[in-house]
């Protein structure tokens, strides 16, 4: 496939943390999802370059997000993004350079299998078990606030 197609697919996969629907198309993932329009999605990147591409890491920060795992950063502009470096996830997302993330289910309800692949373009198999979330974090220029 290419790259430009895969754009407009939501896939349903084992994320770094949880099953979840990726996808660049963040009005398919919001209609899915039954979620307020206004809220943003994470980013889930595979690198620092690309993440550096969306927005600027406070220099306080940038040790601790380099040696983050499944740790979701909500930056100073309350955009947010989590670097992966989970083999398997990565694969995905190696194609598509970035995508939106999130828990596949309905907003504020828990996981149901069932919606969840009646509701992806792609499922890309094997999906294992639903993990606990990514911690997250908000980041000024120089504060830390644990957020989950």
């Amino acid at each position: 496939m290419k790259r430009e197609a895969l754009r407009s697919y939501v896939f349903l996969t084992q994320t770094d943390t949880t099953i979840g629907f990726v996808s660049q198309n963040e009005a398919k993932l919001t209609q899915i999802k039954q979620r307020p329009p206004h809220k943003y999605y994470i980013k889930a990147l595979t690198s620092l370059k690309t993440l550096q591409s969306f927005t600027r890491v406070p220099a306080a920060h940038k040790n601790r997000l380099r040696r983050a795992n499944r740790t979701t950063f909500i930056m100073p502009d309350g955009h947010s993004y989590r670097l992966v470096r989970n083999s398997y996830h990565t694969l995905l997302l190696n194609r598509l350079q970035w995508a939106y993330t999130t828990s596949a289910n309905l907003s504020g309800k828990p996981y149901d299998e069932a919606y969840a692949k009646a509701s992806a373009d792609v499922i890309v198999a094997p999906l294992g078990e639903a993990h606990k979330p990514s911690a997250i974090l908000k980041l000024g220029r120089t504060t830390m606030k644990r957020i989950r």
